[in-house]
């Protein structure tokens, strides 16, 4: 794999639109739920806390055009829809464990860091 340099992004026109899609906070999070087994709609509501039923139907839909996401129409009753992760999606898998471990390892820093931030920042305001 090539490392890339970050100073030189003269592929930026092609990257930023699928960036924009994968990279979306609900997207992600969506994703990440999806990784180990296919889930329903409302279970996926439950286990991402604070999304709203609009949001969710929304990036699904997202998902599902952008070839992430497999959708399938349960029969039974009430009718249900499951939600599963396509080839494409499963080779996001590996990046997303690896920010997923990291937001772990490091967001403890993160949140100290902007403890600190809104400190100074709240000494100028007086």
């Amino acid at each position: 794999m090539n490392q890339t340099d970050c100073n030189d992004l003269k592929e930026i026109g092609k990257t930023r639109p699928v960036l924009e899609n994968i990279t979306n906070k609900w997207s992600i999070l969506i994703l990440t739920v999806l990784c180990s087994e296919p889930v329903r709609f409302n279970e996926l509501r439950r286990r991402l806390d604070g999304i709203t039923h609009k949001a969710l139907a929304d990036a699904l839909k997202r998902l599902e055009r952008n070839g992430l996401v497999h959708r399938k129409v349960l029969s039974g009753s009430p009718v249900s829809v499951e939600y599963s992760l396509t080839a494409l999606a499963q080779t996001l898998q590996d990046p997303f464990n690896a920010l997923y471990e990291w937001a772990l390892k490091y967001g403890p820093e993160m949140a100290q860091a902007q403890l600190i931030y809104d400190a100074k920042h709240a000494e100028k305001l007086c």
